[in-house]
């Protein structure tokens, strides 16, 4: 196999954080020669592509992790961004939404981590609550003004478009299926061809764990993908609420529940649900790959997730299933929808780490090698994190 020109970076994946990624380097390192790495034939397919458009305030994560501290900031950059490119967005706001009061007592305990978060939240009665969205019912409710509306493939194309100005190079339908680093370089193969890089930088998203290991990792994780199914309310129903409504969330799992989201293009979605699935790309209902689900159903972290959320995982399967359980989810909240409002919509995949012992991860985590960088989870929310996201990679190369 022939080997190509010799690169001073190499970026693989071409979702938002790796185009990011690739477009922070070539802004701190002007004149460097980057190639970036992308097997499927577009940018931004996969979970950029698939996913709700929110960009999130940092109001829900672990105070001083990653996500809680990269989120804020990528809020800021990601509108700044947007404003400089031409690129529409909104600041609509967002209500977290408590129906009772279990949830009310978890809305009083996410009130406190906002704080500590630094994240501005203003604090609602179940009167307020309805003054502001009619349509939607709670005994009280969280008002995060901060919070927005993009299509982040806008932005994961002009970050592209950024790459090739500073002279970066980009090569769709490059599958990479070997990882070689030596002490001076690193190179990388597959199908399409091979080449060789000073540094490399790898963000596989619902492949992360497999290029890890490719590169002679050995994390203690796999890749357990969730589909999110989403159905898109009709257009007579789009002015129903003028937020983003989303459910308290529960602090265990990683998934922030069934919520509302206006669309940046005028619609209105509700979604997702979280559903194990079979095929780490498979969008389809019913998708099985078998050598994704052969790995997921012998992987021990499974298991122990899946026993130790029976109930939860019985209840999103019937939810898939059965359209009037899904609704239920959303009527808690809205109960003026209706069966016939829910219209299909694609289905989006959250490339969820998962642990040995069952641990789900929740913080970004990014893992190294001499010459290499490894991001091994960034689910939501990587979108609006990621130019900080690219930041920090930037200076884990250089460091």
């Amino acid at each position: 196999m022939r080997l190509r020109v010799v690169y001073d970076y190499c970026v693989i994946g071409g979702g938002i954080v790796g185009v990011a990624t690739a477009h922070r380097i070539l802004e701190r390192h002007r004149g460097a020669s980057l190639l970036l790495l992308e097997k499927a034939a577009a940018l931004g397919v996969h979970q950029t592509g698939h996913n709700s458009g929110v960009i999130h305030s940092g109001i829900y994560y672990e105070p001083g992790s990653l996500k809680a501290r990269l989120c804020r900031a990528g809020a800021e950059q990601t509108k700044e961004f947007a404003a400089a490119h031409g690129i529409p967005f909104e600041v609509c706001g967002k209500l977290l939404v408590a129906t009772d009061s279990a949830e009310h007592a978890r809305m009083m305990a996410l009130y406190e981590r906002s704080v500590t978060n630094d994240v501005e939240v203003e604090l609602l009665d179940a009167a307020e609550l309805v003054r502001r969205e009619p349509r939607v019912t709670g005994v009280g409710a969280l008002f995060v003004p901060s919070t927005g509306i993009i299509d982040y493939k806008l932005v994961t194309a002009a970050l592209a478009d950024g790459i090739r100005a500073a002279g970066g190079e980009i090569a769709l339908g490059a599958e990479i299926t070997d990882i070689a680093e030596t002490t001076d370089a690193v190179t990388v193969s597959g199908p399409a061809g091979s080449w060789r890089a000073a540094r490399l930088v790898v963000c596989g998203g619902l492949q992360a764990d497999r290029l890890a290991a490719l590169a002679g990792l050995r994390p203690d994780l796999r890749i357990v993908p969730f589909r999110g199914e989403y159905y898109q309310l009709p257009p007579e129903r789009e002015g129903l609420v003028s937020t983003l409504i989303y459910p308290i969330p529960d602090p265990e799992l990683p998934f922030l529940g069934v919520h509302l989201s206006p669309t940046i293009d005028g619609g209105l979605t509700v979604g997702p649900n979280a559903v194990l699935g079979l095929a780490r790309e498979g969008y389809r209902k019913g998708s099985v790959n078998l050598r994704d689900a052969r790995e997921i159903l012998g992987f021990p972290g499974f298991h122990r997730v899946a026993a130790a959320n029976v109930r939860t995982g019985l209840r999103e399967m019937r939810n898939s299933m059965f359209r009037r359980g899904y609704l239920a989810e959303c009527r808690r909240y809205c109960p003026e929808l209706t069966v016939a409002d829910l219209l299909p919509r694609e289905a989006g995949i959250r490339a969820q780490a998962v642990r040995r012992d069952g641990t789900l991860v929740h913080d970004f985590l990014i893992e190294r090698t001499t010459r290499s960088v490894h991001v091994l989870n960034a689910p939501s929310p990587a979108a609006t994190s990621a130019l900080p996201i690219a930041a920090h990679i930037a200076e884990q190369l250089d460091n």
